[in-house]
């Protein structure tokens, strides 16, 4: 249960992310760090800004602000303190974030990719205690295609800060059986269909994990600094209409270098492919080192070579999703977890029974058959992640309770070849209107409105609504 609502909490949160904090200014100096988010391409701005509290600009003299001499000004010890600050700022601003959620919601969860933002995260979740006392929990999705040293590296964050994290993997394979995966889904699906493996191998797996973990606050790593799809992420992003979980991203307003800054002042553990020239670390099959001769290194807390080349705008991730494209040709840039119209995906299903839907479940291929054995009836084949099948719910919810037969739901993104044989579909979502004789009718139309879909009812079946 929520003790307080999200959105309150994130309002008493402004003061900190957005006002200015005091860094140990004296005589009414105060130093106001802000984060300015940029689009794809355009580097985000990190300001730093000198006024003075009490004293108008017309009145501000050299006297007035104390400034280092010549002979004893040291510019990298300058700039070492400057990063200090807002450094400090930044982990004020993040803990306050990670309170906001674990104090606020009791199923808090924090997905882990191990990344370096990750390994971050979960020192100052360690910091905090939630990981000793429960309060947030740790879920990892196992794809079956991490790097060895991926999983070597969460057993020992488990032993240095005293957690066991909750570890899912595709539908139906037990936890680290590779070999099973491979018999059911096979070993080259990621080369066939790429957008079918991030759903079994990525998506799905999260889905059940937040569901199975009662998330309602998900917490996760991504930054601004990351570009793309990100660009333009805040704090918090409030639970969506109709139900769900909200999100917490500490570290939205962070660089790539803030977070190794982070990582060399605490000298904690960290994923060793950072060692042999990784930024971020994803599957093997199609993550490589940034330059690929692997002359950019973190080692022993500290970087070697050029590191502008993993810590410039939206460069964290230029070493993933190498060499794969979507369907439509277009470089993948998202997992398929972030991307808009799959995030609810993890948040829950369409149609819940338990949330008063009149829409009917049916859950596997056999009470499909008894359904179009028994029409005239409605049936929706449909993917809780599909982005239009979301934006059909409340039209279709209104049929299934104005309508005089009944209206039904199929998930077929884990039956497709079933679907795809016996229920016309080639997409989704795919609405077919049932016969009294079982005859499968494909409602062919993307209008999808109430009035649209009773239209077709009556043409096909001549039922009337209620």
């Amino acid at each position: 249960m929520m003790k307080t609502e999200f959105a309150k909490g994130v309002s008493r949160a402004g003061a900190t992310t957005q006002g200015a904090r005091r860094c140990g200014a004296k005589n009414n100096v105060r130093v106001v760090a802000r984060h300015q988010g940029a689009g794809a391409g355009v580097a985000a701005r990190h300001q730093s800004t000198a006024s003075l509290a009490t004293v108008g600009r017309s009145s501000i003299s050299r006297a007035s602000v104390l400034v280092p001499r010549a002979a004893s000004y040291d510019q990298e010890q300058f700039i070492a303190e400057s990063k200090e600050m807002r450094l400090k700022h930044l982990e004020e601003q993040a803990m306050y974030a990670l309170k906001i959620s674990c104090e606020n919601f009791d199923h808090a969860v924090f997905p882990n990719a191990m990344i370096a933002g990750d390994v971050v995260i979960t020192h100052l979740l360690s910091r905090l205690g939630y990981l000793k006392d429960g309060k947030c929990k740790v879920m990892v999705v196992d794809t079956f295609h991490l790097f060895p040293e991926t999983m070597e590296f969460l057993k020992e964050m488990e032993d240095f800060y005293d957690f066991k994290a909750e570890v899912f993997c595709a539908e139906g394979i037990p936890v680290g059986d590779k070999a099973a995966y491979d018999a059911k889904y096979g070993a080259d699906l990621w080369k066939e269909d790429i957008e079918q493996y991030d759903k079994v191998c990525k998506v799905e797996p999260f889905q059940r994990g937040l569901k199975t973990l009662e998330t309602n606050c998900m917490i996760n790593g991504r930054t601004r600094w990351q570009g793309f799809e990100r660009a333009w992420i805040d704090l918090f992003e409030n639970a969506p209409i109709g139900g769900g979980l909200a999100k917490c991203n500490p570290l939205a307003y962070w660089t790539l270098e803030d977070c190794f800054d982070y990582i060399a002042k605490y000298e904690i553990p960290h994923h060793p492919l950072h060692a042999e020239g990784y930024p971020s670390i994803g599957d093997a099959k199609d993550t490589i080192p940034i330059p690929e001769d692997g002359s950019v290194t973190f080692k022993n807390f500290e970087f070697q070579g050029d590191k502008a080349q993993w810590l410039d705008y939206a460069s964290e991730r230029k070493g993933r999703f190498v060499g794969l494209t979507k369907k439509d040709g277009s470089a993948k840039t998202e997992c398929g977890i972030h991307v808009e119209g799959a995030e609810r995906t993890f948040d829950r299903d369409l149609w819940e029974a338990d949330k008063g839907s009149a829409v009917k479940q049916l859950d596997d291929e056999a009470a499909v058959e008894s359904f179009v054995a028994n029409g005239p009836a409605v049936l929706a084949v449909y993917a809780p992640w599909c982005q239009f099948c979301q934006a059909m719910e409340e039209e279709y919810e209104k049929l299934a309770k104005e309508l005089d037969i009944p209206v039904a739901k199929f998930r077929g993104d884990e039956q497709r070849d079933f679907v795809q044989a016996n229920l016309n579909t080639e997409s989704f979502p795919t609405v077919n209107i049932v016969t009294a004789s079982g005859d499968v009718v494909k409602y062919d139309s993307e209008a999808r409105s109430v009035s649209d879909f009773t239209a077709f009812v009556e043409q096909t079946v001549g039922a009337k609504t209620a």
